[in-house]
């Protein structure tokens, strides 16, 4: 029995596991903030768009 405590005690595998979760962890956040940004910015640049065709469609009717 305490040689199977003793084992399970030096085994690291799990200890790896954690980290590796945590490194994931990390790597999706920074990816869901990346992801956050870039469509924050895409938005923008269609509003824009839209703004600017709404101008010159208004300058083509003569308003």
């Amino acid at each position: 029995m305490f040689n199977i405590l003793n084992d399970i005690r030096d085994d690291i595998s799990g200890a790896t596991a954690v980290e590796y979760g945590l490194i994931l962890a990390l790597i999706f956040l920074a990816l869901v903030s990346a992801v956050e940004n870039v469509g924050t910015e895409i938005n923008s640049t269609w509003n824009n768009v839209s703004s600017k065709v709404s101008e010159s469609s208004d300058k083509a009717r003569g308003g």
